[in-house]
């Protein structure tokens, strides 16, 4: 059966643009960036920019449902799940809590979970800018194989303290979404209330945002996006259970609450001043709650989301008052790439947009694939690559990670382009050379697959 490719149904919608902003943002070199990336595969989901809390540009691409039957445009109120962007939440109740004298940030973990390894050594601050030594529990390397399961406290508890410290409390930095499953339980120990309520008492009453709350399944019906893997056609993926997450990454949201959100953040409408400044101070270039990234000359402040399909970037420029929030369903093209376009546009720096090269795949038969099957392994990388194939598709999947789909470029040369992933074969020697981020992996074959 040949590979079928989905055509994607194109919805941008547009709101007017301020006149504080019309001369720096080119709303048709900005539609024409969506409209490419859109009509050539290579993501799905939503754009919005605002200045000073005035939305200025609303945008989307591609569907928030794929099937054969029947596909659901994407549209400016289409929900998302935005995975870490979930931890700017987390971490602004902990401040507010703060504030309110109910803690500090050297309080210690051991006063709710003693069972954590160097609980007692652990501050809620070192929680907070990822500085515990608690080991990442989506790192396990059984994860995928129970995140779409239901967990209760306990068990995520034990997932998390079953593992030894990484390194000591306070000596260095490492991302650990247990950090803030930890936090938002102890939210939920100091008020009494659990994070869904906190959330809609705390933050989206409060400001004012009609799209945001903790998630469940995702439900067309109420207008929320599945997510998607590109594998020749878009491909729907499993959901992780929002029990598991919690507020490290069970938010769900829309690209224009996000920039109010932000936008109130750092107006000081959620948190005060003080307690601004602790969360966008930086330690080795990484703070409490908050990330700080550069585009040219400009400071933003914000941070990435990714669970499932759904990847979402958020970024705040404090000198310019801009918010920029993107959140996406499905991608095949390196996000970062596109989120410096959308960038250049906002800021009206040079920018060509990408003109996407359409590969022979059609010269491709499913026997030309079988002489790259296999398991292969390196001596340099502590990870096997299995490759397998859905008729004329080449796939890849590392250990303990989600299989990805390979572009043919040329002969024996594949690609993974929302990676950044290039793998040239070598059928007579058993080998694959995988390159990525400058670097080049030399993988040889150790077990053979059997060819469908």
């Amino acid at each position: 059966m040949n590979a079928k490719i989905c055509v994607l149904a194109v919805s941008i919608g547009f709101l007017s643009i301020s006149p504080v902003f019309s001369q720096s943002l080119n709303q048709e070199k900005m539609d024409s960036l969506l409209h490419g990336l859109s009509l050539n595969n290579k993501v799905m989901g939503t754009l919005a920019v605002s200045v000073h809390g005035k939305s200025v540009y609303n945008g989307s691409m591609g569907n928030l449902s794929v099937s054969d039957s029947k596909s659901i445009p994407a549209n400016e109120k289409t929900i998302y799940r935005i995975g870490s962007i979930s931890k700017v939440f987390t971490a602004t109740m902990v401040f507010q809590l703060i504030e309110e004298g109910e803690l500090t940030l050297s309080n210690k973990l051991d006063t709710w979970f003693p069972e954590v390894p160097n609980a007692k050594l652990i501050s809620i601050e070192h929680l907070l800018g990822h500085r515990s030594g608690i080991y990442n529990f989506t790192n396990d390397s059984e994860y995928t194989q129970w995140m779409t399961m239901p967990k209760t406290h306990a068990e995520m508890l034990q997932v998390i303290s079953k593992n030894p410290p990484v390194f000591t409390p306070g000596s260095k930095w490492e991302y650990s979404n247990s950090n803030y499953v930890l936090l938002s339980y102890i939210l939920e120990k100091i008020t009494g209330k659990l994070y869904p309520e906190l959330l809609k008492e705390r933050i989206t009453d409060k400001i004012g945002l009609t799209s945001t709350y903790y998630g469940a399944e995702m439900n067309t019906d109420r207008n929320e996006a599945k997510s998607y893997g590109f594998i020749g056609q878009w491909k729907e993926l499993p959901e992780t259970d929002m029990s598991i997450p919690s507020g490290a990454g069970a938010v769900c949201s829309t690209q224009y609450d996000l920039t109010k959100f932000i936008t109130a953040l750092f107006s000081n409408k959620l948190i005060k001043t003080e307690s601004l400044s602790r969360m966008k101070s930086m330690l080795e270039g990484h703070g409490l709650g908050l990330f700080e990234y550069t585009f040219s000359d400009k400071k933003a402040f914000g941070h990435n989301g990714g669970i499932d399909g759904f990847i979402s970037m958020l970024r705040y420029f404090p000198e310019e008052g801009i918010a920029v929030a993107f959140c996406t369903n499905g991608q095949a093209y390196p996000l970062e790439e596109i989120y410096h376009g959308i960038l250049s546009i906002c800021f009206n720096k040079a920018y060509e947009i990408p003109v996407f090269k359409a590969y022979a795949l059609h010269s491709i038969r499913t026997e030309d694939l079988d002489k790259y099957l296999g398991v292969y392994e390196s001596s340099v990388v502590p990870m096997k690559i299995t490759i397998t194939k859905n008729d004329t598709i080449l796939i890849a999947q590392g250990d303990g990670q989600s299989a990805f789909p390979l572009e043919y470029t040329a002969p024996d040369q594949f690609q993974f382009e929302a990676a950044g992933i290039k793998i040239e074969f070598n059928p007579e020697k058993e080998e694959l050379l995988l390159k990525q981020g400058g670097g080049s992996f030399l993988f040889k074959a150790v077990r053979e697959m059997t060819s469908e």
